[in-house]
């Protein structure tokens, strides 16, 4: 592997979106050849898009995206992954709750994988989005077969070719999933790697508002009818077998 591009999603995160985009700056720098940092402002509020130019001002390999408002997790990813140029991009989110560092580790495991997703565990959140997290793994396992351990993490290493393979329409945390769910049925290998998570040191989180919730909760229906659409679609052009091949002649 030659480059990375680093996609970062943040929504009010001005006390900690610096460290971040450094620490993965850094991490790359030493990983690859060529590399470069997109942090994608969702609409944020408070300072987050001018600490993010200031920092792109001193690393060249840092950029800001911005949204004008708030549109959700998932449209951030997909603004972020339009903007990604390089072989393969790496999702962390902007609440530095992961060590970067152990993207190292995830290198090696693309001689036989061509996605790398990582999974908590222990998982360092409150225990309501434990709980939420439990119950929306549970649930996309359930309806679309095994998925991943960890379908949210966010920690994910993938070619940027998967991005013309499969076409996203989440816009909130169900493209995560999604985007595991399409790679799977267009035959991408998957390996699942364990990695660190840390406690929230400054922030707050956002996932597990009720609007959020139900929102994930109604893009998953749409996206179990799409993939069974599909399926449907793919049985249908399948060719029957002929009279003489059902005979076994030649």
């Amino acid at each position: 592997m030659s480059s990375i591009s680093a996609v970062i999603p943040a929504y009010n995160e001005e006390r900690i979106i610096a460290s971040t985009a450094e620490a993965v700056d850094e991490t790359l720098a030493r990983l690859v050849d060529d590399h470069e940092v997109i942090v994608v402002n969702d609409g944020s509020r408070d300072a987050t898009p001018q600490i993010v130019e200031a920092l792109g001002r001193q690393r060249p390999t840092v950029r800001l995206v911005s949204h004008a408002v708030n549109s959700g997790y998932g449209a951030a990813l997909a603004t972020g992954f339009a903007a990604a140029s390089r072989e393969y991009i790496f999702l962390t989110d902007g609440d530095r709750q992961f060590d970067v560092r152990e993207l190292e580790g995830f290198l090696p495991r693309l001689a036989t994988a061509d996605i790398i997703v990582g999974y908590r565990k222990p998982r360092a959140d409150p225990w309501q989005r434990r709980f939420f997290g439990w119950g929306w793994n549970l649930l996309v396992n359930t309806m679309f077969g095994h998925t991943a351990r960890d379908v949210d993490c966010a920690f994910k290493l993938f070619p940027r070719r998967l991005l013309e393979d499969v076409h996203l329409h989440s816009t909130g945390h169900t493209l995560s999933p999604e985007l595991l769910i399409k790679a799977r049925r267009a035959g991408y290998r998957i390996a699942e790697v364990r990695v660190t998570h840390l406690p929230r040191t400054e922030g707050q989180a956002k996932g597990a508002r009720i609007d959020h919730i139900v929102r994930s909760l109604l893009e998953l229906v749409k996206l179990r009818l799409e993939v069974g659409r599909r399926a449907s679609e793919k049985i249908a052009l399948t060719p029957s077998p002929s009279p003489s091949q059902g005979r076994g002649e030649p």
